[in-house]
């Protein structure tokens, strides 16, 4: 009897100490983006934008074409690091549009960014929904969008009740299994229907909302979770898949050409946002549990 509950004894220390393991190997396998220096990051910044912005470059009252602050150049402060109990976390004042940045390119991963809204709002959006963004696969310069504000991308939307909306930037398109759009009607984020193409060269527009909102309660951080494999993608709103996208692309002359890799951007948009915990690992596979989600 003693001799048996030795064993079983040391069988569970066995266990324990390979669970153990398995959660050290698995939390070195992410790269954490944040630091209190932002070293990981490069900024861009565009304008303060108007009620009456039309997608034109802004003048002044000359009617002289307004230059934006580019990148590096904060002296506002639109990003700033801080801390929370004891760890790095981004504030974005929304203040002007405009982005930070990863240096680094990445292609194939696991994107996780802890979201929780401020307070403030500005002109052009004082009086709509808080709004800022993930974009991933971002590529080539900055300001080619309509706000002239972010690169070439695929938009992961981090909005006030449509976390996981999709939108273009600028030329991008992708296909989301989601609802036919009728009428006023924008397509919706569906698992089990075909895939749509949304984006430049698309009849159904640049937009497709999430399947569910499932952001956290106000004053709470909303975990989001982007998975790219190939030219896939799946939008996860505290755990949720709210967008299943593939065949991401971007379209020139009419030629469609794949958009597969690319930095990473967090949006300035009118509003004030926190991020922390932005981690990313690299996959050699889409994970098992979300393959059936294209078939």
């Amino acid at each position: 009897m003693f001799k048996s509950t030795i064993a079983t004894l040391f069988l569970l220390a066995a266990i324990s100490l390979t669970g153990c393991k398995q959660k050290q190997e698995e939390e070195h396998s992410w790269k954490y983006l944040l630091d209190n220096n932002m070293s990981q990051w490069g900024k861009y910044l565009s304008y303060k934008h108007t009620t009456d912005y039309n997608g034109s470059i802004p003048t002044d009252s000359l009617g002289n074409a307004i230059v934006p602050l580019g990148y590096d150049n904060d002296p506002e402060g639109v990003f700033t690091m801080i801390e929370e109990n004891g760890e790095p976390v981004l504030k974005v004042s929304g203040e002007r549009y405009g982005c930070v940045f990863t240096k680094e390119e990445f292609e194939n991963y696991h994107l996780k960014v802890k979201v929780k809204w401020g307070d403030k709002k500005w002109i052009p959006r004082e009086d709509k929904l808080k709004d800022t963004g993930i974009l991933y696969h971002s590529t080539g310069e900055s300001g080619k969008d309509y706000w002239r504000a972010w690169m070439l991308s695929q938009e992961f939307q981090i909005m006030e009740g449509h976390m996981g909306d999709y939108w273009n930037i600028a030329n991008a398109a992708i296909d989301i299994r989601a609802f036919l759009s009728e009428g006023m009607m924008n397509a919706v984020a569906g698992h089990e229907q075909p895939f749509l193409p949304i984006g430049t060269g698309s009849k159904y527009g640049g937009f497709c909302l999430r399947s569910v909102d499932n952001e956290s309660e106000e004053g709470e951080w909303t975990q989001l979770e982007l998975i790219c494999f190939g030219d896939k993608s799946l939008h996860i709103v505290n755990g949720k898949v709210v967008m299943v996208l593939q065949n991401s692309r971007y379209v020139e002359e009419g030629k469609n050409y794949p958009l597969t890799k690319g930095k990473i951007q967090l949006q300035s948009e009118a509003a004030e946002a926190y991020f922390k915990d932005v981690k990313i690992k690299n996959i050699e596979a889409l994970p098992q549990e979300y393959v059936v989600y294209f078939n």
